[in-house]
């Protein structure tokens, strides 16, 4: 339902002014995915740019929400982004399952955070996966809570 809305307010945005670009973070992959092929089904002129993730200095994805966070739970919250790169690192190695396993044990480990999803999908389809293919580019996805607070992340693996 998030991006059925998302998809309508960008598309009425976006024939509205008729821009010739537009940006979007890669923070929110998945909507950046389905803002490129809603400007592909609508056969739209604007260019969609993908913005990199800018970090905090211990990995945490910037955002606005990170102001809300106490103290512990911004430390805390750096285990999203060393949790990504543990897995890339593996990726070649582990089967997709082992890697799931992997990321819930490093959550267990935390009082600050509690993990609501994490999933490796296919870069283009962002459909999950739990095995790999050759020839396909995959992407690690994870929410995790900080009390409140959603915090999102992801990287690509390969």
């Amino acid at each position: 339902g998030h991006f059925d809305g998302v998809g309508t307010v960008v598309s009425l945005l976006l024939h509205l002014v008729q821009s010739d670009r537009a940006y979007f973070g890669e923070k929110d992959f998945q909507q950046l995915q389905i803002v490129r092929e809603l400007v592909r089904q609508e056969n739209l002129a604007t260019q969609v740019i993908a913005c990199p993730i800018v970090r905090e200095a211990h990995g945490l994805a910037l955002s606005s929400r990170n102001k809300r966070l106490t103290p512990k739970q911004f430390r805390e919250a750096s285990l999203l982004y060393e949790t990504l790169l543990e897995v890339k690192g593996k990726f070649t190695e582990m089967p997709i399952c082992q890697l799931q396993e992997l990321v819930k044990e490093r959550f267990l480990n935390t009082t600050a955070l509690t993990l609501e999803y994490f999933e490796i999908a296919d870069e283009a389809t962002l459909v999950p996966t739990t095995h790999k293919q050759v020839n396909r580019n995959y992407r690690a996805f994870i929410a995790a809570y900080a009390g409140e607070i959603r915090l999102i992340d992801n990287m690509a693996l390969n």
